[in-house]
This record gives C-alpha cells, sequence and structure tokens, in this order.
C-alpha cells in the first residue's frame, strides 16, 4: 500500500469511529427525549389535555429549522427529523387515553 492509501485508510477508520461515537449519542439522546415525551403524555393523559400541541409543534420545527442553519445542517431534512419524532410521540401520547 502507498503512504496516501495507508494514511486515507487511517482517516476512514477515525471517521468511522467519530460516527460510530455519534450514533450511540444520538440514539441515547433520542431515549432521553422520548422519557421526557412519555411523561407529558402522561400527565395530558391524567389532565383530558389534547395529545398533540400544533403552537408548540410549529414553534418547535422553526426553533429546529434555526439551529440546523446554525450547525451547517440542511433544515428540510432537520424539519422532516423533528416532524417524524412530533408523529411519534403524538402516537404514544394517544395510547394513554
Amino acid at each position: 500500500m502507498s503512504d496516501d492509501v495507508t494514511r486515507a485508510a487511517e482517516l476512514l477508520k477515525e471517521h468511522r469511529a467519530s460516527i460510530d461515537r455519534l450514533d450511540a449519542i444520538l440514539v441515547y439522546t433520542l431515549g432521553e427525549r422520548f422519557k421526557h415525551t412519555q411523561a407529558v403524555g402522561k400527565l395530558k393523559a391524567a389532565h383530558d389535555l389534547p395529545p398533540s400541541d400544533p403552537a408548540r409543534e410549529a414553534t418547535q420545527i422553526e426553533r429546529l429549522e434555526d439551529l440546523a442553519k446554525r450547525a451547517d445542517l440542511d433544515p428540510e431534512f432537520a424539519k422532516s427529523f423533528l416532524n417524524f419524532i412530533i408523529r411519534e410521540v403524538i402516537q404514544n401520547h394517544k395510547s394513554f387515553k
């Protein structure tokens, strides 16, 4: 192997290790987030509140789009990702009724 190919293989390994660590962070962060949303769902059910809050969801989407821009992440991707999470949370909230 040439020095360039060897160095590229080392860099690839380093990038992949970082990706693996970040994937773990994402999974644990989502797990923590869902613990809180489940608590919210139970609280809403106990007080007969609706499972979704469109005004909050719109604010959160706007906030996430801004964060995405600052993080140099495609805002449409971030918006789609949050919409997916919101749909899952609402489904969970409906199960508490």
